[in-house]
């Protein structure tokens, strides 16, 4: 069984459920074109990561990009 992992960052209220959708269409029909296979049993998952929940550099991407803005 196929399984496809999506982390991305929620921001501005995280994609849309039609968002989260198209994506889940469009990575499955493009793994069933170049594998070939997997379409009834392809699995996608999406984990939005609040920008708070992770960093670079020992700062948060919050702290990051309020930093930039100023």
């Amino acid at each position: 069984m196929p399984i496809i992992n999506v982390t991305m960052t929620k921001e501005d209220g995280g994609a849309t459920k039609k968002q989260k959708e198209a994506l889940i269409k469009e990575l499955t029909d493009s793994f069933v074109k170049v594998i070939g296979r997997g379409e009834k049993s392809c699995v996608v998952t999406i984990n939005e990561v609040e920008t708070d929940n992770y960093g670079i550099g020992g700062e948060s991407i919050t702290t990051i990009r309020n930093t930039s803005k100023e």
